[in-house]
């Protein structure tokens, strides 16, 4: 396989691996906001929202990607 085929898959795996982490973080929040740490919960809610906000830009061009050519 010529390297310039490993660069979709990698970034593919790295998108999933992105995504893996999001809902781990989440599961952490959740609990957070159950011990009461809402500024904590609030302050990660707002990081993670960067990633639902570049999710569709990373999708998409990720579907470019691996689609032939």
């Amino acid at each position: 396989m010529p390297n310039e085929d490993l660069l979709p898959s990698l970034l593919f795996k790295l998108n999933h691996n992105q995504l893996a982490l999001e809902a781990a973080i989440m599961e952490l929040t959740l609990w957070a906001e159950k011990q009461g740490a809402a500024e904590v919960s609030s302050n990660v809610r707002g990081a993670l929202a960067a990633i639902t906000r570049n999710e569709e830009f990373i999708n998409m061009t990720l579907a470019l990607l691996m689609t032939p050519e």
